[in-house]
């Protein structure tokens, strides 16, 4: 057998395992056993899917990449899930007390409810599945990324990618959020192997071990171990984090994930939990770090193949098609749950209002589905960022979404929806203008020192935000809202 042949084979088996996996959770027959699996799960299916859900193929891929070409800067990705895991313990099982007792199946009709105005729950909607494309095609991008390369250019990239869009367009139309949770399970064993080993089998191969690689790239390298004066600085990291942190729950997929649990136990155990699961990170920043020297030169979107060329040329196939294997489900995972929860967003949307059976329901959000796959796939073959870059804009977007739901919770008789809604176009229309215009903070005020011009434009817009917020909340009191806080 060939080496590409070796490596399919092993990714065939992990697609037809997850596949079979899918198929013990057929048969939903309402909208809220396909999308929340009937809010039964325990503490260790809500651990694995919320696992699933955070460690994609940018563990892989975009974590190694960044290793590779950026260095020190690339430690903001261990730091933001560590805080954020650490917030969990309090803010989730509010959400979730809420949500639960009314019912609700996702992030816009809980703000809708929060604030008593569906109107506000139809934007959230619109700017949870606009936050959520670029993050599916971020998962899309690793997975076309992960099985041309571990087909050695068999397949090519855009091949892999029409290929992938349509594996996970048909799992997630057969599977449910039970069969992703299931799937998760497996996905964590498989990165839990291919990471931690490689990080450890790499230095020890090509360098002699972790210490003496460390101890090469700081004599040859020393500037990755330090941030830059300016651009990616302390100040950037600091920004950084801050921002993904108030975002880190704020997407559309996740939160509606929180109404799986059946009980708010299930996320403070979890909150104790999850960062340990961070400690993998550091192995994905080893095999980055690893490739410096065995895979020079790689550029611009090529970091992201940095895991991939350097296990390739070490390995083999065997090696590589495991890598394969687990870098598929941790795009397939992810990949369906935004497309399930989008599904279930825009099904809600069109049928807000309607009477329709709940059977009808998950047919109308199943045959959704291919639709946002199809729109995905035009923005995978449209840009060109790297995994990183994609991810901290679909956070720039998301992250405006936190003020409304953390007003929502600590200040329920006061802040009203206009004022959330204000707050929320102000921040986003930052992110917008500063995007397309590629304007960041040194741009805006060249002459403040490098500490304040290299703060994340995002978190300048999540502040605006938060100061309309206030300041609309003062002036005007929203008694609908108390009422709903009241009743809850």
């Amino acid at each position: 057998m060939t080496n590409a042949g070796i490596a399919l084979g092993l990714m065939v088996a992990a697609l037809l395992a997850a596949f079979a996996l899918s198929l013990r959770s057929r048969g939903a027959q309402s909208l809220e056993q396909w999308s929340l699996g009937g809010r039964g799960f325990g503490s260790a299916l809500v651990f694995v899917l919320l696992a699933g859900e955070i460690y994609t193929t940018f563990t892989l891929l975009g974590g190694s990449g960044w290793a590779y070409a950026r260095g020190a800067p690339a430690y903001y990705i261990i730091g933001y899930a560590a805080v954020a895991y650490t917030a969990s313990y309090w803010l989730l099982p509010a959400i979730w007390r809420r949500g639960t007792a009314w019912q609700v199946l996702s992030q816009p009709e809980y703000l809708a409810r929060a604030y008593a105005a569906p109107w506000f729950g139809t934007v959230v909607a619109l700017v949870g599945c606009a936050a959520l494309v670029p993050y599916l095609v971020l998962q899309l991008k690793g997975l076309g990324i992960l099985v041309s390369e571990s087909s050695y250019g068999l397949i090519p990239y855009n091949v892999a990618i029409v290929i992938g869009t349509t594996a996970t367009v048909v799992y997630v139309v057969l599977a449910g959020v039970r069969g992703s949770a299931l799937t998760a399970a497996l996905k964590g064993t498989l990165v839990l192997v291919t990471v931690v080993g490689l990080g450890v089998a790499l230095p020890l191969t090509l360098y002699g071990g972790i210490g003496p690689m460390f101890d090469t790239l700081i004599a040859q390298r020393p500037e990755l171990f330090r941030f830059p004066e300016q651009g990616l600085s302390a100040s950037w990291y600091v920004s950084t984090i801050l921002m993904t942190v108030f975002g880190f729950y704020m997407w559309p997929h996740t939160f509606a994930s929180l109404f799986t649990a059946r009980s708010d136990d299930a996320f403070r155990r979890n909150a104790v939990l999850m960062p340990l699961y961070q400690l993998v990170l550091l192995f994905a920043f080893f095999i980055g770090f690893a490739a410096i020297g065995a895979v020079p030169g790689l550029q611009g979107t090529d970091i992201d193949l940095a895991l991939l060329r350097v296990t390739r040329q070490t390995f083999g196939p065997w090696v590589l098609g495991l890598v394969g294997a687990a870098g598929l489900l941790t795009a397939l995972v992810p990949g369906s749950l935004i497309l399930m929860s989008t599904a279930t967003i825009l099904a809600r949307l069109v049928n807000r209002g309607r009477s329709a059976s709940d059977l009808g329901e998950v047919q109308l959000a199943r045959s959704i589905v291919p639709v946002v796959g199809a729109v995905a796939l035009f923005f995978v073959f449209r840009g060109g960022q790297t995994i990183v870059t994609l991810l901290l804009f679909a956070y720039a977007i998301v992250t405006q979404l936190f003020p409304a739901v953390a007003f929502s919770l600590l200040w329920p008789q006061r802040t009203n929806a206009v004022a959330a809604l204000s707050g929320l176009v102000t921040g986003l229309c930052i992110v917008a203008w500063a995007t397309l215009t590629e304007t960041t903070m040194a741009t805006l005020f060249p002459t403040l020192p490098h500490a304040m011009t290299d703060v994340n434009i995002a978190a300048l817009a999540l502040v605006a935000n938060v100061v309309v917020v206030l300041l609309l909340s003062f002036l005007r009191r929203n008694p609908r809202a108390a009422a709903a806080s009241a009743a809850s």
